[in-house]
């Protein structure tokens, strides 16, 4: 069952995923505190940088289904009979590593950093818009953990 056929349903997801950056600095910005600005130049900063990553990671993912179309990459693995998470493994733990760091889970929580710092770039943000800034990352996590399955392990 699909929701929505796109053709190019990965480069829509990956540049609905790159607007979360604006939402971050303009958060920073808008607190008015040079420290939650410092906080979200550098959550914003690990947040390219890692989803540069995942789009050459993903690239190989791409070119062994030859298409872009999400529902063509899971009919090529069950084609194939193979998920690509055996033959692309090194592939896979890198795109790990780069959706933790995205998420801002340990090892990688570098821009909240609750040990120096008092959570980035949401340190001037309570109750509702805390919860706004939550609910977002963990959409991330869900959003990352949805393209795990999709391009490595099958669908």
């Amino acid at each position: 069952m699909v929701l929505a056929d796109v053709n190019l349903g990965r480069l829509y997801l990956f540049a609905i995923s790159s607007l979360a950056v604006y939402g971050i600095i303009i958060a920073g910005w808008a607190s008015n505190s040079k420290y939650a600005f410092l906080g979200a130049i550098r959550s914003a900063a690990q947040m390219i940088s890692y989803e540069v990553s995942i789009g050459f990671i993903l690239v190989s993912v791409l070119l062994c289904a030859g298409s872009l179309n999400l529902t063509e990459v899971v009919m090529a693995q069950g084609g194939a009979g193979v998920w690509y998470v055996f033959p692309l493994l090194p592939v896979f733990v890198l795109f790990f590593i780069s959706a933790l760091a995205e998420t801002n889970r340990p090892p990688f929580d570098l821009p909240e950093a609750e040990a120096e710092l008092v959570a980035g770039y949401n340190v001037e943000y309570s109750s509702f818009g805390f919860a706004l800034f939550f609910l977002g990352e963990y959409a991330n996590m869900i959003l990352m953990s949805l393209l795990t399955v999709l391009l490595f392990l099958g669908g």
